[in-house]
């Protein structure tokens, strides 16, 4: 049985802080990359509906002000609720170019935003969530951080399918994480497009022994707000984010992109079959590994800061 099938990843902007434009703009290129022949289609981080670059929400050590925080106030009134519209629109999208669709987004949950990245079928199910454990820098302004429960690779027609975003594609552990349920696509939405990127996906490639799919935005300063206070002084047309986006395969070897020039469509043709031919000699949590010497202890449990079901009192009572 045949295990080719072609991949794409999207290289483009959002209408930043704008959700329902947002969307549409899904919807073209998803079509689009469907056109193209692509069974699993990859979206940027943050891309409902704003990487909020260069923006530091009128923050320093101490104080916050009134602006700052309407800032935020406008980018969690554009972000997503999981469940909620968002991903129902998304579930369309994915269903009506039956289509694997891999996204990142902002997440709302209460009060708090998440970097997430969020998986979906060619039925149009939603599959689940991936929340980045770290956010990196001054993301922390922003986001919180996820936790073990949201670390799922995906078994799905096409292969097995996780992710990691950006920065987290520099946490070994997490890497091992993926490697030991067996990911074969490796979805890394991302904002870095420094050409230190490259060498990172392609090692990732080549330790998982699997293909990575590396989705980054190629934003103008007119995709910003007009009121945005990071590009008061560039013209519209000034590139904010050169993109970079790529796709490799178990063996390190480039087979589409980067591309650093514009927003576009990157597709490659893929033989998940590559993968067992690349573990013959490298197999990271396989016979490549020592266990005997090291050994990863993951803790999937979610944790939530008010448990109305824990019953630990009880067990305690029962231990006396």
């Amino acid at each position: 049985m045949s295990r080719k099938l072609k991949v794409a990843v999207v290289q483009a902007a959002p209408v930043s802080f704008d959700l329902q434009s947002s969307l549409a703009k899904v919807r073209d290129l998803t079509q689009d990359a469907s056109v193209k022949g692509a069974k699993l289609v990859v979206f940027p981080e943050a891309f409902l509906s704003a990487y909020p670059r260069g923006l530091n929400f009128n923050t320093v050590i101490g104080h916050r002000d009134w602006e700052g925080r309407e800032w935020y106030r406008r980018y969690w009134d554009s972000s997503v609720d999981v469940p909620g519209p968002a991903v129902d629109a998304l579930s369309d999208i994915a269903r009506e170019n039956r289509v694997q669709l891999v996204i990142g987004v902002i997440e709302r949950d209460g009060g708090t935003l998440y970097c997430t990245a969020l998986f979906f079928g060619p039925d149009g199910a939603f599959l689940g969530k991936h929340r980045k454990l770290g956010p990196t820098g001054a993301e922390r302004l922003v986001w919180g951080r996820g936790d073990g429960s949201t670390m799922p690779v995906y078994d799905t027609a096409i292969g097995k399918v996780g992710a990691a975003i950006c920065w987290e594609n520099y946490m070994p552990l997490y890497r091992t994480a993926l490697y030991g349920k067996g990911i074969e696509l490796w979805c890394a939405p991302t904002a870095d497009g420094r050409e230190t990127w490259l060498p990172t996906m392609r090692h990732v490639a080549l330790e998982g022994r699997c293909f990575v799919l590396s989705s980054n935005q190629f934003a103008r300063r007119s995709d910003y707000p007009a009121d945005y206070p990071a590009f008061q002084d560039l013209a519209q047309d000034a590139v904010v984010s050169v993109g970079g986006s790529c796709i490799i395969d178990p063996f390190g070897t480039v087979i589409a992109g980067p591309n650093f020039d514009e927003e576009t469509i990157l597709v490659a043709d893929i033989d998940l079959d590559d993968i067992p031919r690349a573990k013959f000699d490298m197999d990271a949590v396989g016979h490549y590994a020592r266990p005997d010497v090291f050994r990863l202890l993951v803790n999937e449990s979610s944790q939530t800061t008010v448990d109305t079901d824990y019953d630990g009192f009880s067990k305690i009572e029962c231990a006396k």
